[in-house]
C-alpha cells in the first residue's frame, strides 16, 4: 500500500450528550483532517440542549456526517453509547475505525499519522498521548507512552479513548467480541479501557505515540479528565477507596483474561487476584513507574 498516492478512509464514531457548547468545534477538526478521508457517525444520547436537532442539521448539508437514529434511550454514560456505535455501523468497508468525544479539537494531521504509523510498524491499533488544556489557556502534556508491560491493559486503558484508531480487521473481530459478550460489555465503564485490553489479550500488537494530536479539553463535564497533579490524585484515591477501580478491572479481566497468558486460573472463578500475585507482578500492572510504586504499595497492605 503506498502511503504517497492512497488515501485511507477512517469510521470516526462520536458518542454525544449535551453537547451544544463544543461539538461544532470538534466535528470541524474531524471534517478537516488531512490525507485521509473521514465520515463521521454521531449517537446522540438522551439531550436536553439541541445536540440532536443540530447534528441531524448538519447531516443533511455534509454528507460525511451520519446520525445514527434516536432510539429514545438514556445510556447514561460514553461507554454504552460507544458500544451502540460500534454494533449499529457498518464499517467493514473502511480501513479504520476511529473513537471521538464531542469536546476535543483534533491537529489536522492526526489520522495522517496514525495511518503512518501503523503501516510502518505493522500494528492493529494506534494511541497517543494528548495535550489537556483548559480555558484559562493553560496545557499539559498527558504522557501515556511509557513502555507497555506484561498486564498493563488489564488495569488501565492505552491513554484517551479519543487517541484510538483502529484497525478495520482487528476492530470487526472486536466487533464480534461485544455482540457475544453484550450484557458483560455493557457493564464495563470505559468503552477505552475494554477496547484496549481485548486488543492486547488477544495479541493484536498496539502501539501508543509520543506525539500528541489532540487538544483534550478539560471542563466540569468531563466523565474522565486529565486527573493530574493533588486534584487527580484526590479523585484516584475516591476512585480505589469506592470499589469502582477493583470493580472495573475485575470485570474487563473476567471478560478477556481467559485469553491471557500467566494468569492465575483462580482469579476467573472466585472474583479476585490472589494477593500474591497482586504482589510480586505489581511492577507489569501499569506503564508509569510511580503508579506502579502505588500498586504495589497498595497490594501489599490489601487495598487491591
Amino acid at each position: 500500500m503506498s502511503l504517497v498516492n492512497y488515501k485511507p478512509h477512517v469510521a470516526v464514531l462520536l458518542a454525544a450528550y449535551n453537547g451544544m457548547r463544543w461539538i461544532e468545534e470538534q466535528i470541524a477538526s474531524i471534517l478537516c483532517q488531512r490525507a485521509v478521508d473521514v465520515v463521521v457517525y454521531i449517537s446522540v444520547d438522551l439531550s436536553s440542549d439541541g445536540t440532536l436537532a443540530w447534528c441531524q442539521e448538519l447531516s443533511q448539508r455534509d454528507s460525511r456526517v451520519i446520525v445514527l437514529p434516536d432510539t429514545g434511550e438514556r445510556y447514561g454514560g460514553a461507554a454504552k453509547n460507544f458500544f451502540r456505535l460500534i454494533k449499529d455501523v457498518d464499517f467493514s468497508n473502511f480501513d479504520y475505525v476511529s473513537y471521538a468525544d464531542q469536546d476535543d479539537i483534533y491537529l489536522e494531521d492526526k489520522y495522517r499519522a496514525a495511518h503512518e504509523t501503523i503501516i510502518s510498524r505493522g500494528c492493529a491499533a494506534y494511541s497517543s498521548n494528548a495535550t489537556a488544556y483548559w480555558p484559562d489557556g493553560r496545557k499539559v502534556l498527558l504522557v501515556k507512552s511509557q513502555r507497555q508491560r506484561k498486564y498493563d491493559f488489564l488495569f488501565e486503558a492505552g491513554g484517551p479513548g479519543c487517541s484510538y484508531v483502529l484497525r478495520v480487521a482487528e476492530a470487526l473481530e472486536f466487533k464480534n467480541f461485544l455482540l457475544h459478550n453484550w450484557q458483560k460489555t455493557n457493564e464495563v465503564g470505559l468503552h477505552d479501557w475494554l477496547t484496549y485490553a481485548w486488543f492486547r489479550s488477544a495479541g493484536k500488537k498496539w502501539h501508543i505515540d509520543k506525539r500528541s494530536y489532540i487538544l483534550y479539553r478539560q471542563h466540569g463535564g468531563n466523565q474522565i479528565g486529565a486527573n493530574n497533579g493533588i486534584s487527580g490524585i484526590r479523585s484516584r484515591l475516591a476512585l480505589l477507596s469506592s470499589g469502582w477501580y477493583r470493580s472495573e478491572f475485575m470485570k474487563i479481566s473476567n471478560l478477556v483474561g481467559r485469553d491471557v497468558p500467566g494468569l492465575p486460573a483462580s482469579f476467573l472463578d472466585e472474583g479476585a487476584f490472589p494477593k500474591r500475585f497482586l504482589i510480586f507482578n505489581f511492577n507489569e500492572f501499569r506503564r508509569s513507574a510511580r503508579d506502579r510504586l502505588a500498586f504495589g504499595f497498595l497490594a501489599f497492605f490489601g487495598f487491591m
